[in-house]
């Protein structure tokens, strides 16, 4: 069985992203389409490389984190990208912890404003 390979259309149409954006994770390094002339393919690895991308960019990780932990794999193998990955996953938890304690700081305030603005009404 011939291996999946996606056209640029396809690509975007998958992953729900728009052209300009498939260009420029091409652009930075993140993806390398196989080109026949001016056309694109994406093959399994572009396609599992855009999984992870994504997946990183949802944990709000940023495009050249990510480009770096990708190269890990090519390096060094899945063990060292894998090991890099805990770690920065362990980083990203303790932010996002973070930012909800922020979050719900900010929340408790407002609630607090609005239900005396509430009683000033009354």
């Amino acid at each position: 069985m011939e291996p999946e390979r996606l056209s640029f259309k396809e690509m975007c149409a998958r992953f729900d992203v728009t052209p300009r954006t498939l260009r420029y994770y091409e652009y930075i390094e993140l993806l390398s389409p196989e080109r026949q002339g001016r056309v694109r393919f994406y093959g399994p690895r572009e396609i599992a490389r855009m999984t992870l991308i994504l997946r990183g960019r949802r944990f709000g990780f940023p495009l050249e984190e990510i480009r770096q932990w990708l190269l890990i794999y090519e390096k060094e193998g899945t063990d060292a990208q894998m090991r890099k990955w805990v770690e920065l996953a362990d980083r990203q938890l303790q932010q996002l912890s973070e930012e909800k304690r922020q979050l719900e700081e900010t929340m408790a305030e407002l609630r607090q404003l609005r239900d005396e603005t509430t009683r000033t009404l009354s």
